[in-house]
């Protein structure tokens, strides 16, 4: 299975998940991972790192700036010329089935474009396209996200997982995705207890 991750899930993997990793298990094992791309960092994803939360996401997985590691793992997946598979029905779909009609309607043409357009480059969108591809080339794939389906933020396009459900992408949050690995086990137990 390819995981594609994006910004949130890395930044609540960070916060709340590497504090408990003193024997480094989970670093260890995102970082293999990555290495062998069973799990995917697009450049978007990566460069949204370096923005938010004052870099905890690349101070704490401090793999990510090395740049031989980088350079040794194709990290991160290049997404300047990814196609979704069928580009105009794809775009059609973004018109019609990704905006939201509500907010969409209160914009003239040249506002929606112009917003459409950053939309086309933005990290989320780049995420569900290489989901497609993978999925075109017959991958199991699923997208790891902690965005919610409620559209609570204003913004003229669709949460990640709403139109992963309209493309039949898999998505999950990350500790669905946790749960599912069999290499790590997560638990609480009290001190001095194994």
């Amino acid at each position: 299975m390819k995981v594609v991750l994006d910004t949130s899930s890395l930044l609540s993997l960070v916060r709340y998940y590497m504090p408990f990793d003193n024997e480094k298990v989970l670093f260890d094992f995102i970082k293999s991972r990555l290495q062998v791309g069973d799990l995917i960092l697009i450049d978007k994803v990566l460069d949204e790192c370096k923005y938010i939360s004052r870099n905890i996401v690349l101070k704490k997985l401090v793999f990510l700036e090395d740049k031989q590691f980088l350079r040794s793992s194709g990290i991160p997946f290049k997404t300047e010329s990814l196609l979704a598979p069928s580009p105009v029905r794809f775009l059609r779909m973004v018109d019609n089935q990704f905006a939201i009609s509500a907010k969409k309607a209160i914009l003239s043409d040249a506002q929606y474009e112009a917003q459409k357009n950053r939309y086309l480059q933005s990290a989320d969108l780049k995420q569900i396209i290489l989901c497609l591809n993978l999925m075109e080339n017959h991958e199991n794939v699923v997208l790891v996200t902690e965005e919610s389906r409620a559209s609570n933020d204003s913004k003229l396009f669709k949460k990640i997982p709403l139109i992963c459900d309209i493309l039949r992408i898999q998505s999950m949050a990350l500790p669905a995705l946790l749960s599912r690995i069999s290499e790590i086990e997560i638990k609480c137990c009290k001190r001095g207890e194994t």
